[in-house]
């Protein structure tokens, strides 16, 4: 068998992808050589003894994907409400204690398989609907300033290089990134941002989340329930985000590729008088 592997396996998280053979097909010829490509692991959420939720994700960072699952659905309201995280990775379980039993509601057991792709499939069309307060954080950031970090953004990301079967997401700061994650789901990468952030007790509301994945009304909700002012795509938004984005007080920029952008909502947040573009 040709090997064909042109990856640096040496750098990738052994655990997060596998070798298989393939069939490679080119005008002139076919082969058989070996290729990488991601992991996807069902990873089952215990809250307070019941079983929630399958989640199909990448298999790193679980405890923060767990944790910052239940805040974006609301079954945590901080890091307080925390009494008890325990990991198992061979069997794919996190076990989640709450200090109050917030499983009374009936409301928010949805035991269910999540694919990586969606969300749990709650659709809000209004601010109110979502009973999130609006985003009033006086952040300003430069045009050049987001054009530079989604550029340090794409390159970040050896695991995507290599197999290009992951989302990226990062939480910033004006200069620099301070937490990346990836996973094979758009959604999960948020969620392990905001779990880390949670279990950490770092703050977010003066941040900026980027995002490899489409922005869709579920990706903003996660964002604006940490109160972060601006989110950042290279990808496109839907109607709904734009509009949810909007009334909640949140920029959305999508589409940031080489020296463009476009700022679909609250444009005062980024200082636009010259954008001092670089190709």
């Amino acid at each position: 068998m040709s090997t064909g592997l042109s990856h640096d396996l040496r750098n990738l998280p052994s655990d997060e992808v596998e070798k298989v053979a393939v069939q490679r097909f080119t005008a002139e010829s076919q082969e058989t050589v070996e290729d990488i490509v991601v992991r996807e692991f069902p990873l089952t959420i215990m809250l307070n003894g019941t079983e929630l939720v399958t989640l199909l994700c990448s298999p790193a960072n679980l405890k923060y994907l767990a944790i910052g699952f239940l805040f974006s659905e609301g079954l945590l309201k901080g890091r307080d409400d925390l009494k008890r995280v325990t990991v198992d990775e061979r069997k794919g379980v996190v076990r989640v204690e709450t200090k109050t039993d917030v499983m009374a509601d009936s409301e928010a057991v949805f035991k269910r398989l999540i694919t990586p792709g969606c969300g749990r499939g709650a659709s809000f069309y209004s601010a109110a609907d979502t009973g999130l307060e609006k985003i009033v954080r006086p952040l300003t950031v430069t045009g050049t300033e987001i054009l530079e970090l989604m550029k340090t953004f794409q390159h970040h990301s050896l695991l995507y290089r290599e197999t290009h079967g992951v989302h990226s997401a990062a939480l910033c700061n004006t200069r620099k990134i301070l937490i990346f994650t990836e996973d094979i789901g758009r959604h999960n990468a948020i969620d392990k941002i905001f779990g880390e952030c949670l279990d950490k007790g770092i703050p977010t509301d003066d941040g900026i989340i980027l995002s490899s994945g489409r922005m869709s009304s579920e990706i903003v909700i996660k964002v604006a329930r940490r109160k972060v002012p601006v989110l950042v795509s290279k990808s496109a938004p839907t109607n709904t985000a734009v509009k949810l984005a909007d009334e909640l007080g949140l920029t959305l920029i999508g589409f940031v590729r080489g020296t463009r952008m476009n700022v679909y909502t609250h444009a005062e947040r980024v200082t636009v008088s010259r954008l001092e573009l670089k190709s």
